[in-house]
């Protein structure tokens, strides 16, 4: 599986955690004396798909770019219990600050990827793709959706800039789907368009309306087969189907199965769990008299 490219914000991301965390300066490392070298491995305690190395090597750098970095696992691969993914070497200070910034990093990145990967493996087969959207961690969006790609799921939109997306509120204030899906051709042509729907009646109106995609919101079971087969009886119809709402790992493929097209998974981002890092260090003394 080919890696997504890193997002263009990575290097400031990183110097705002590193901010964050170190402030005017790391206190407690300096107790270790300023020519105290160190080496320091990292170990995945858990099964993961490992996300986030860039940002990791990237905190590193910022603090002292002579430190060696060598991994053993690279982004989107599957990590067991007890592995090694990583070995550092350089001066102790650097190490010691930036270890938190760069596991958190890590842990949170390789938490989307793994979530992601879930849902990517449940849908397998079934020709629907798993979706993200904007439900992310402020400021970590563009590092999240890198996750999701290297876990197998694929990119929503990335903000309100790239893509229109017709919701409840602008149906109302535009005044039907029709009109909004008009307005919205209009004001900016060229730009994808989906518009969200509650209910079979209003997916005709969106069909009929040539949206490029139909977001199913909370639709049960029942009403996405038909769903399915509302939009197969138009023939030539190039509207794409999109199921979102009350989306969950045991449900995800037979969601798929009904025919729609992507299933967009709010929980992949929003309801991260962080996988289990730890950073083992090691001091190198300076060989005695």
């Amino acid at each position: 599986m080919p890696h997504p490219a890193l997002p263009d914000d990575l290097n400031a991301i990183v110097a705002s955690a590193i901010e964050e965390d170190v402030g005017a300066g790391d206190l407690t490392a300096e107790l270790v004396p300023a020519e105290a070298v160190a080496q320091a491995s990292v170990v995945s305690r858990e099964a993961a798909v490992l996300c986030g190395c860039a940002w990791f090597d990237e905190v590193f750098a910022q603090l002292d770019a002579n430190i060696a970095i060598h991994w053993s696992a690279a982004d989107g691969e599957v990590l067991l219990p007890g592995q090694e993914v990583c070995r550092l070497q350089g001066l102790a200070r650097p190490l010691l600050t930036g270890e938190r910034s760069a596991l958190n990093f890590l842990q949170a990145l390789s938490g989307t990827a793994t979530a992601a990967r879930s849902f990517a493996e449940a849908v397998a087969g079934t020709g629907c793709q798993v979706l993200d959207t904007r439900k992310t961690i402020p400021g970590l969006r563009s590092a999240q959706k890198y996750a999701v790609a290297c876990g197998g799921a694929s990119n929503h939109r990335r903000g309100l800039y790239d893509a229109i997306l017709i919701k409840e509120n602008h149906i109302i204030a535009a005044g039907g789907i029709a009109a909004a899906l008009r307005l919205a051709r209009e004001t900016r042509p060229g730009f994808k368009v989906e518009v969200e729907v509650e209910s079979l009646a209003e997916l005709e109106e969106a069909l009929a309306g040539a949206a490029d995609i139909v977001l199913l919101d909370n639709f049960e079971l029942p009403a996405l087969h038909e769903a399915v087969a509302q939009r197969r009886a138009r023939p030539g119809c190039q509207t794409r189907l999109e199921a979102s709402g009350n989306v969950h790992l045991e449900t995800a493929r037979e969601i798929a199965l009904t025919g729609v097209d992507f299933i967009s998974v709010g929980a992949i981002t929003k309801h991260l769990r962080a996988v289990d890092f730890s950073m083992r260090f090691r001091l190198e003394l300076p060989p005695g008299p």
